[in-house]
């Protein structure tokens, strides 16, 4: 049984109605507040608790799960309130949101940053699942300011939705992030930008290639699934990440560049090079997946 009695969930999209499906299941008391009528409602239907009512004393932990353009602001203004007595986020950039916090006044001894590493390239409460965190990844992002107490009590959260919790610094999160998730979501939407019918962003840019799509297989699927997930909530995402993506994205661009010369040239070293270590990083991939106990694909 959850040492955590009653949880408020602020934010009814995907992973916050998660959050409260899966909380209930663990017989927790779940109260949600959102913006919007709809979306709180349908929360309510998918079973992710009941709506948040005045009066009802601190809750042991308030989830914040907005966009990370309104995190601090959704913190600041549900302290003031008195909301909860300890509160986490689940938004997949921490640095920018835990200087925004500081700016904007927050109390950041009861906040603990945090992020699931699940979710689905669809979107709203009624893509939520009780089970979406069952042995993926939970990262807690410890802060100086942090209390013992508020970081316990967000592991206990995570673990009750099912998780395994990670403790990593903000920046090291964004740097992880960057590669497993932030990039990968940029290189598979490049790619399918490939087969939009819109004009080139460039005169260097070639035709569009959706003719060749009677010629799609598997791989082509796989590499752009994740390039369906909302453009709205990823540039938001991308924004509150920007130096570790462009980082990467900078050094997977010689990457390119190379086996782009090298392909003109004919020269068969930096292809061979790229492939190898390709060989290489998947085995990695593949190992590392291995070890969750649910492997989900999934857009984070």
């Amino acid at each position: 049984m959850s040492p955590i009695r009653r949880v408020v969930v602020i934010g009814c999209g995907l992973i916050g109605t998660s959050v409260g499906c899966a909380l209930r299941r663990a017989g927790v008391r779940v109260e949600l507040a959102d913006h919007d009528p709809w979306a709180l409602a349908q929360a309510a239907r998918m079973g992710a608790g009941t709506a948040l009512r005045a009066g009802a004393g601190p809750a042991d932990v308030v989830v914040i799960a907005t966009p990370p353009s309104s995190v601090a602001a959704v913190l600041r203004e549900a302290q003031a309130r008195g909301l909860g007595r300890v509160y986490t986020d689940v938004a997949s950039a921490k640095t920018r949101i835990l200087a925004e916090a500081e700016r904007s006044g927050c109390e950041l001894a009861c906040y603990v940053p945090g992020h699931p590493m699940a979710g689905r390239e669809v979107s709203g409460p009624g893509a939520a699942r009780a089970g979406l965190f069952e042995g993926r990844t939970w990262a807690l992002c410890p802060h100086p300011a942090l209390s013992p107490h508020a970081l316990r009590t967000a592991a206990a959260l995570a673990t009750a939705c099912g998780a395994e919790v990670t403790l990593l610094a903000p920046d090291a999160h964004d740097r992880a992030v960057a590669a497993v998730s932030h990039v990968p979501l940029v290189l598979s939407a490049a790619l399918a930008a490939r087969f939009a019918t819109g004009a080139p962003d460039g005169p260097a840019d070639p035709a569009p290639a959706a003719d060749g799509l009677s010629l799609a297989a598997g791989a082509l699927r796989d590499v752009t699934r994740v390039a369906g997930s909302p453009a709205g909530m990823w540039r938001d995402i991308l924004a509150h990440n920007a130096a570790p993506v462009a980082d990467l994205l900078e050094a997977m661009g010689r990457d390119l560049g190379r086996v782009a010369a090298a392909l003109r040239a004919a020269d068969d070293g930096p292809v061979a090079d790229v492939l190898a270590r390709g060989n290489e990083g998947h085995a990695r991939i593949v190992r590392a997946l291995s070890r969750t106990r649910e492997p989900q694909r999934a857009a984070s």
